[in-house]
């Protein structure tokens, strides 16, 4: 298949956990034998923090304007199917050209479902309105579960599949390294997360003074009491984050207020770190058994006490028995190429309907 992908950014993964996530699926969908081409607008903050300038998996173009994306029309309309991503800027009028000029199926790909669908309730059609929900002819979505449900029942969607973010297992693997800290976050900051975070690494590295802590992101605002034991990276590149999970006892995992209340929405970052072998905490939301197993594969912490008793009590074997459970799940489950079939599927029902 010929397959376009507008997305908010393959080229930078400043600040974003879409770019990983393109960069997985693209690559697994070239693999599988699909032509793939990726279109992104050229924004001075992705610019200025490119990590990634071509792609041996796909053509990759950069739009400045919406005229500018009209001359690519002739790559879309001869594209089998058309997939345009959430946060795309200009996204609304970007979805009318496509929907006007494609002649294979338009799916719209959200890897934000719970933040679209609380942004759609307050009338904010930054990327989406509810008008352009029924005429793609499939809506993927990176949460289950509810949301599922509401796409359809509320907003009318055609076709919701469940697309849920995938990771390359051979980039994300374990690797023979020290253990520099005892707990770490990879994460761009955000408002609705920081107080999880602030109740599972902040606190507990302050009861625990002779422990070594880390986060590592962008965007976190001057004033936020760092403890002394808590080490700050202002990013770390695709390249980079195996070596930094590699490096930590335990990962902590901290979901958005919102994919916390719609459930089933499991972060790329999560399913990274699993891959990476180390043994993940992780905040709780209904739904996460269906992708890791609790207590075998990972482990759920409600409050600082439980990230206190663990960094304490659980064995090394176990820890190690914990990550390892993890990357196998991962190989099993939720790998790029898994998603990359899984999309296969949803577009071939979606061209059939």
């Amino acid at each position: 298949m010929r397959i376009v992908i507008l997305g908010l950014s393959l080229s930078s993964s400043w600040g974003n956990g879409h770019a990983t996530t393109y960069r997985a699926l693209v690559e697994a969908l070239h693999a599988r034998g699909h032509e793939v081409a990726f279109l992104e607008r050229d924004v001075p903050w992705y610019a200025e923090n490119r990590d990634l300038d071509r792609s041996p998996h796909c053509d990759l173009h950069f739009y400045q304007t919406l005229d500018d994306l009209a001359a690519l029309r002739p790559t879309i309309t001869a594209a089998d199917a058309v997939v345009l991503g959430s946060y795309v800027p200009e996204g609304v009028r970007v979805a009318e050209h496509l929907l006007a000029v494609a002649e294979g199926p338009v799916a719209f790909y959200d890897i934000d479902t719970p933040v679209t669908l609380a942004k759609l309730e307050a009338g904010d059609h930054e990327y989406l309105t509810p008008a352009l929900i029924p005429r793609f002819d499939l809506y993927l979505s990176f949460s289950g579960g509810a949301a599922l449900e509401a796409l359809v029942g509320r907003w009318g969607a055609r076709l919701a599949r469940p697309l849920y973010c995938g990771v390359d297992a051979e980039r994300y693997r374990p690797l023979a390294l020290g253990k520099r800290w005892d707990m770490g976050y990879l994460g761009t900051y955000s408002a609705d997360r920081q107080p999880a975070l602030e109740r599972l690494l902040l606190e507990p590295a302050r009861r625990l003074p002779e422990r070594r802590f880390v986060v590592a992101g962008p965007q976190y605002p001057r004033g936020i009491d760092w403890p002394a034991n808590v080490e700050r990276i202002e990013h770390v590149p695709p390249t980079g984050h195996a070596a930094f999970y590699g490096a930590l006892r335990f990962a902590l995992n901290v979901t958005r207020a919102a994919m916390i209340e719609a459930g089933h929405s499991p972060s790329v970052r999560l399913f990274e770190a699993a891959a990476c072998g180390v043994p993940i905490l992780t905040d709780r939301w209904t739904g996460i058994e269906d992708f890791f197993a609790p207590e075998r594969e990972l482990r759920i912490v409600d409050d600082t006490a439980m990230v206190v008793e663990t960094l304490g009590g659980m064995a090394a074997e176990r820890a190690r028995a914990m990550g390892a459970a993890g990357r196998e799940r991962v190989l099993r489950d939720h790998t790029a190429s898994r998603r990359a079939e899984e999309l296969e599927r949803s577009l071939a029902v979606a061209a059939g309907r």
